[in-house]
């Protein structure tokens, strides 16, 4: 039984690679996702994903503004995926959520659920989503979904994808959406890394890199920075108290906690990002420069035959925005176990910052069911 699955802000392909890898089978059934279109706006990104998820067809990777996407001529799905865009959302920008440019985009992915009726479908997006505009934003975003197409039982989770196997400190908001007509609940899987981290040393050191892997080029680092990089430790920033007086850097307002800060090898790294410039480079331990774009991938949980298309600059940003596979695979896994009718351990989802309890999500819907039970 496979699933087709179809992908708004598809990204480089994280989420679908993840999803790929997520078969299992159950009574000689085998349930699987194969990946059959997928949509994105940057050039590049849509090469990446062609090449590393569709054997290089650029024809299914619809390069263009979502607002233009006719979901009547897509191919018929059984899945969708949106990690609709974050920018207002992140609790590092302003949060402007519905007030900003990009806070309204998920609404295509409603428009496609309606047009297509999936299965299931799985949205991805950043944890401020919960604050945002006061918390409506999120309220809005549930409601319209668990009403989209033939209605949806939804289960939104704060996962801390460190604690599925990412060695990286993220954490996203994840939406599962099953078709109500279908009487199946998804249940959030429980952690199998929580108290085994993987190290962002042994992520990026076990195995060794090649030399000649692609996306492995160096960024040269000017002798200023390499100075500064030098008086501080690992998992220390620009602002260790350490750091010689003509080194340290003149900033007024908030000091970004990021700001030309190594990793901890002992720790899943701190949240990759498609930052880079003002010293936002993910930066090595012990040697004075900023990681590779493979680093950084590996970071993010992309096997080393993954290659991202485009400048550096642009490797770097499709790196950042990424969902990283075995994340989704953790999550998407589930899924599938939910359909196959196989038991796994699961945990009650959480959402951590205490805008809503449990009882204000589930008066939302009106009767609709919701598979949300938010702690406080």
């Amino acid at each position: 039984m496979k699933f087709k699955l179809a992908e708004l802000f598809s990204g480089p392909g994280g989420l679908a690679l993840g999803a790929i890898r997520s078969s299992i089978e159950n009574d000689n059934t085998i349930y699987g996702i194969e990946s059959i279109w997928a949509n994105d706006y940057d050039a590049d990104t849509c090469k990446t994903y062609a090449r590393n998820i569709h054997n290089g067809n650029e024809k299914s990777v619809v390069c263009a503004d979502v607002r233009e996407i006719d979901f009547e001529k897509v191919p018929k799905f059984d899945v969708l995926a949106f990690g609709f865009p974050c920018n207002d959302f992140s609790v590092v920008g302003e949060q402007k959520g519905f007030d900003g440019k990009f806070g309204p985009l998920y609404s295509h992915g409603v428009r496609a659920i309606n047009t297509h009726n999936p299965t299931w479908f799985i949205a991805e997006n950043v944890s401020g989503l919960q604050s945002a505009n006061g918390g409506n934003a999120f309220k809005q975003i549930l409601k319209d979904l668990s009403s989209a197409g033939k209605g949806y039982i939804l289960t939104p989770h704060l996962y801390k994808f460190e604690e599925y196997g990412v060695p990286q400190q993220r954490h996203r908001i994840v939406i599962i959406g099953m078709r109500k007509d279908l009487g199946l609940r998804f249940k959030v899987p429980a952690p199998t890394t929580k108290n085994n981290y993987v190290s962002a040393r042994e992520a990026i050191e076990n195995p060794r890199i090649s030399d000649n892997a692609q996306n492995h080029e160096l960024t040269k680092q000017s002798a200023g920075v390499v100075e500064r990089l030098k008086h501080i430790p690992a998992g220390e920033n620009a602002w260790y108290e350490g750091i010689p007086q003509h080194l340290r850097l003149n900033v007024k307002g908030a000091r970004m906690s990021q700001i030309y800060k190594r990793l901890d090898p002992k720790k899943p790294a701190y949240t990759i990002t498609g930052s880079g410039g003002g010293g936002t480079h993910v930066y090595h331990w012990s040697e004075h420069r900023a990681l590779t774009n493979r680093e950084r991938a590996r970071l993010q949980s992309f096997p080393d035959n993954f290659v991202f298309e485009g400048s550096k600059e642009s490797a770097r940003k499709q790196i950042g925005m990424a969902v990283p596979p075995v994340g989704a695979q953790a999550v998407i896994s589930a899924v599938l176990k939910t359909f196959a009718g196989i038991p796994y351990e699961f945990v009650e989802s959480k959402m951590t910052n205490g805008e809503a309890n449990a009882q204000e999500i589930v008066s939302l819907f009106d009767g609709v069911e919701v598979g949300a039970r938010v702690a406080l």
